[in-house]
């Protein structure tokens, strides 16, 4: 698909965009056979890395070309594994060399199409890129390849007796460097931020095939333009990250969880701002009753509490003085009295806060099971209610008979809608029935000022709709920096824009 498609409208054009949403299901579903991998190319690669290193069977080509979109087909001519930097430098160059396109792949755990192969590219995987470099308890910091999976960079943070914060569902086989080149958010960015935050300095290979160090772990460094933050959030379309420096933090102290039956989704506002006001917290998630009804049936799970109610809140805060807890419990009594809270429930060891944390964060694998048209959109936290009750309102007069379920990041103001397909509908009339409402919903997005992609980037899927997050200039800029960055057009072609 020629990427000029997508950017030619702008936020001022919503005309010209809501046109080519509307051709987007026969576009994604259109299968492109992959040219054969060239025999030359293939025997450089492998004296690069290795033979082994190599893969061109159809199981490997089928598992490396995807992530967890469902729309498009696995179509890579190849997928090669480094093993150091050096190795992707020397990649990256032969692929410009021979003008071969590059997908960089992680865990594949996202939800735009981001690390999709489906043209014919060459798939660099950083599997083996998996190791803790150095650790430097003074800074609090560690420096780790980009392919160390993110749970297993939170366990070594652990072992050290500090924290990693940044954390999400798909924790136990997303990669960091991927999480880096999405911006990864999660649950407890109301208190720790996204991933950016926690980035001190990166290694990356440019599309050019140039090793750029960026800004070398230091916490203040005031020269001039900081690429780091260019890399962060760039989708693989600047550069591959290699290694990456983190910040590390203080563990949390004897972390509680509150879940909450809530009255209504306005509710579930009061409670926060009466929460966030007394307490500091890490954590504030919602889901509605749908959502909990689909996680109870598929996961040895009970709910919270006996009755059930049309949306629930997840609170997580510190116990930091004994005093904590009563303060939560008061506050509890302060919104049932005012009628936002109709019951609840706090753990009372770890065992029962995993437990908890499960109703909230088991969603997204059930969910799975239906092949769900997902949404991750975000609005400023106080224009939640209304975004919703408008995203709602839509989705009851053009799918009456689908089922929606939303959950979300409240703190942040990040809401995930997802439209579940009935079992009797294919996948590609499903996506073809979504995908032109889709375009209402981003021009709700745009009416709210928010944004097409809080948390899982643009990729494949959000490219028809950046422009309603997005000006006409600020594309074109950002298509200017891709021309610096990656003069041949190598990295992650087709995605962002």
């Amino acid at each position: 698909m020629p990427s000029a498609a997508y950017t030619s409208g702008g936020a001022g054009h919503p005309h010209k965009t809501h046109q080519i949403s509307k051709q987007l299901p026969e576009l994604l579903i259109q299968l492109q056979s992959p040219k054969p991998m060239d025999s030359k190319i293939l025997q450089q690669l492998q004296a690069i890395v290795g033979e082994g290193r190599v893969l061109t069977d159809a199981d490997s080509l089928q598992n490396y070309g995807l992530d967890r979109t469902t729309v498009w087909s696995a179509a890579p001519c190849a997928v090669v594994l480094p093993g150091k930097t050096e190795e992707v430098q020397a990649i990256v160059r032969l692929a410009g060399r021979e003008n071969l396109a590059i997908v960089p792949s992680g865990g594949r755990t996202g939800l735009s199409g981001g690390a999709v192969a489906k043209s014919g590219e060459l798939v660099l995987a950083l599997d083996r890129m998996n190791k803790v470099i150095d650790f430097n308890a003074v800074d609090r910091s560690l420096t780790c390849e980009a392919g160390i999976i993110t749970q297993q960079l939170q366990e070594y943070a652990e072992e050290q007796g500090l924290f990693y914060p940044v954390d999400f569902a798909s924790a136990g086989s997303s990669q960091i460097g991927g999480n880096i080149a999405t911006n990864a958010g999660g649950i407890n960015v109301i208190r720790y931020g996204m991933t950016r935050e926690w980035v001190l300095g990166l290694k990356v290979v440019t599309g050019n095939g140039e090793i750029l160090e960026l800004n070398r772990g230091l916490i203040k460094n005031n020269t001039g333009y900081d690429f780091r933050h260019l890399l962060i959030g760039s989708e693989g379309t600047l550069g591959i990250i290699c290694e990456a420096t983190l910040r590390l933090a203080p563990p949390p102290k004897d972390p509680a969880v509150l879940v909450l039956g809530v009255s209504d989704f306005p509710a579930i506002m009061d409670v926060l701002k009466t929460y966030s006001g007394a307490l500091t917290l890490n954590a504030f998630e919602f889901f509605s009753d749908l959502a909990l009804e689909k996680v109870l049936a598929h996961q040895p799970l009970t709910a919270p509490f006996e009755q059930r109610t049309p949306y629930y809140a997840l609170l997580e805060f510190e116990q930091t003085t004994p005093e904590v807890l009563d303060t939560a419990m008061a506050l509890f009594e302060d919104c049932v009295e005012a009628g936002w809270v109709l019951d609840g429930v706090v753990s009372q060891n770890q065992t029962q806060a995993k437990n908890l944390w499960r109703l909230r964060e088991d969603i997204s694998e059930t969910l799975s099971f239906s092949k769900p048209y997902k949404n991750d959109i975000s609005v400023q936290v106080s224009q939640m209610p209304d975004f919703i009750r408008a995203v709602d309102d839509l989705a009851s007069q053009r799918y009456p008979d689908f089922e929606v379920v939303w959950y979300g990041h409240i703190g942040d103001g990040n809401l995930h809608l997802n439209i579940l397909k009935p079992d009797e509908l294919s996948i590609e009339d499903f996506t073809q029935e979504c995908s032109s409402v889709s375009t209402e919903v981003a021009e709700l997005v745009q009416s709210f000022n928010g944004s097409v992609s809080a948390e899982h980037g643009i990729g494949l899927l959000k490219k028809p709709y950046l422009s309603y997050t997005r000006s006409e200039t600020e594309i074109a800029l950002m298509q200017q920096i891709k021309s610096l960055f990656d003069p041949k057009g190598i990295l992650n072609p087709g995605k962002l824009f």
